[in-house]
């Protein structure tokens, strides 16, 4: 059984665990992909016009010999109305507000791909490809003792993650944020904001508030690990630090 250091809160090793199975599971990026757009879809809103918009007009067609296109016109003139090529008129061939747009996968290539993207967390190869910045004396898996999950200040995570020798992704994550192109800077999503550290920890641990607001940080429970977590925008190897109970709690999961 494979086996990693474990750092304490000052960023010195201070001893090893042995890793559970999951992380001998293969790379598997087709199934990561499934997932996570699976994940992504769900959550997509029904969207389409309304049943008759652009048909609520009194326009009529005036009929053959005129020398104009027998198409609806509005009775004050001769503007054309309620057919797609007229302002105002429906939609050609609209978006459906009853159509399934969710992708679909099976349950037992969910859990393989939750077990791929852990086991792609180990992978320093992986790591470095997403744009992780670490330094080279980084073991991964990264694992911290519980005491990390008592740390109530910000500052004390932050003085953790430089010992530790990941800080560097936390500053990567913070210098790449920028202003969305297109539409959506209008639309409540001005800026993109690039992915960090991913820290798993015991539900309700002081962690999840005094973590949260470093850039691109996200603080989750192994019972709410996903595939979108793991592996943001479906590429996986994301920099996680696992702590031991963490470790401990995937024995047996997802199989």
């Amino acid at each position: 059984m494979a086996k990693t250091n474990v750092i304490g809160i000052s960023g010195n090793t201070i001893g090893e665990i042995a890793l559970p199975e999951i992380f001998n599971e293969s790379y598997r990026p087709d199934l990561i992909k499934r997932a996570v757009l699976a994940s992504q879809t769900k959550r997509y809103q029904p969207y389409g016009p309304r049943l008759y918009a652009g048909m609520e007009t009194s326009a009529v067609s005036w009929g053959s010999g005129r020398g104009v296109a027998q198409i609806p016109r509005i009775a004050t003139g001769s503007r054309a109305a309620r057919v797609p090529q007229a302002v105002g008129g429906r939609a050609a061939h609209p978006p459906k507000p009853e159509a399934d747009r969710t992708e679909k996968v099976n349950k037992k290539e969910r859990r393989l791909a939750i077990r791929s993207a852990v086991s792609a967390t180990g992978n320093v190869q992986l790591v470095r490809a997403r744009g992780h910045k670490f330094e080279e004396s980084v073991q991964l898996p990264l694992v911290a003792e519980n005491a990390l999950q008592n740390l109530a200040k910000t500052k004390d995570v932050v003085q953790f993650l430089k010992a530790a020798g990941v800080f560097d992704d936390i500053v990567r994550a913070k210098e790449g944020r920028n202003i969305r192109a297109g539409r959506g800077k209008l639309r409540g999503r001005r800026y993109k904001n690039r992915k960090s550290l991913l820290v798993v920890a015991d539900e309700g641990s002081a962690l999840f508030n005094s973590a949260r607001n470093l850039a691109g940080v996200d603080v989750v429970s192994v019972s709410s690990i996903s595939t979108e977590l793991l592996a943001p925008g479906t590429h996986a190897g994301r920099l996680t630090i696992w702590t031991e109970s963490a470790i401990a709690a995937l024995e047996g999961m997802f199989v």
